[in-house]
């Protein structure tokens, strides 16, 4: 097959979808995420757990890394018609807009505020992305990298498919960029006292399942290599306000390698202390999680032309330790 587009087969709802170059490299989910516009996240996962999808005529996982010319048959799947979701409301379009901390031709950068989705789905009908493409009409805007719905900070968007496939191979650390790095920077408010220095967690993750497509992330040896680095920047009220540098980029990576050495993320519901994220909500107000991701460095063009973005800590959690 040498025509690109997605090729209806005979069945009427099946596609084959060859892939070509601007796609190459990119994980299935994400793939399947960008032919079926406004399919929830656990659809997609789902349709290829249940071997529905496949590539090259076999069975598939969700985070395989396609190829040029790989063959993809995507099922049937019902989906509202585009107009039944509406707009995004005006206060969150008013949101996005403010958040935006840089942008050039290629790249646009926002500060996200906690509670917002990366992108719509599983019953939420906009997040980052849908409504930035709403502010930003006919403009090709592709995400580079999720951050957790209950994550605040720098989320990277890319204006051109060049700079998008530069940066995701930088996140993966992609053998064919070696040499070049993207530096990744968090703030967090960990449980109880953490010793002075730098401590490395060097543990390995594995992403589960739950019952109802809920993903739940544990320290596994069947897992992926993941490597943080957690340093003390002050002490308040008895936990450790901490920077985090992160030299993988694990689902839930820095929550579960805090969970791991007995100091959790505060205001954590899935992997944080139940009776600290009490007290702090009831004694400071904190009412969400307190991670922020606060610096993103890394070389576009292979390395010749520097960026340094940053989101400053949000409101919320600077008022929080204020009050520690």
């Amino acid at each position: 097959m040498n025509d690109t587009r997605s090729q209806p087969a005979p069945t009427g709802g099946v596609r084959i979808v060859q892939v070509d170059a601007e796609r190459a490299g990119q994980r299935l989910d994400n793939f399947l995420l960008g032919q079926l516009k406004g399919a929830p996240k656990s659809l997609v996962y789902k349709i290829v757990r249940s071997g529905q999808v496949r590539v090259n005529g076999g069975r598939a996982k969700a985070e395989t890394r396609l190829e040029v010319g790989d063959q993809v048959r995507i099922p049937p799947v019902r989906l509202g018609e585009q107009g039944d979701r509406g707009a995004p409301a005006k206060g969150l379009l008013e949101a996005m807009a403010a958040s935006i901390v840089f942008e050039d031709a290629r790249l646009l950068a926002i500060s996200k505020p906690s509670g917002i989705a990366s992108h719509g789905g599983s019953g939420i009908s906009f997040g980052v992305i849908e409504t930035l493409r709403a502010l930003r009409p006919g403009e090709p805007l592709e995400l580079v990298h999720r951050l957790d719905r209950d994550t605040s900070g720098l989320m990277v968007v890319a204006k051109k498919r060049s700079a998008l496939r530069e940066l995701q191979a930088l996140m993966r650390e992609d053998p064919a960029v070696k040499g070049e790095t993207i530096n990744k920077r968090y703030l967090a408010l960990l449980a109880g006292r953490m010793p002075d220095g730098v401590m490395s967690v060097d543990a390995p993750l594995h992403v589960g399942l739950r019952q109802g497509g809920e993903r739940h992330v544990q320290v596994n040896d069947a897992g992926k290599p993941s490597l943080s680095h957690f340093r003390v920047l002050e002490r308040r009220g008895g936990h450790s306000y901490c920077e985090v540098r992160i030299e993988t980029g694990r689902t839930h990576q820095i929550r579960v390698h805090a969970q791991h050495i007995g100091h959790p993320v505060v205001g954590d519901d899935k992997y944080g202390d139940a009776a600290v994220n009490r007290r702090l909500r009831e004694q400071v107000g904190l009412k969400r999680l307190f991670l922020h991701a606060a610096s993103l460095e890394f070389a576009l063009d292979g390395g010749r032309v520097p960026y340094v973005l940053n989101a400053p800590l949000a409101p919320e959690l600077v008022e929080v330790l204020d009050r520690l």
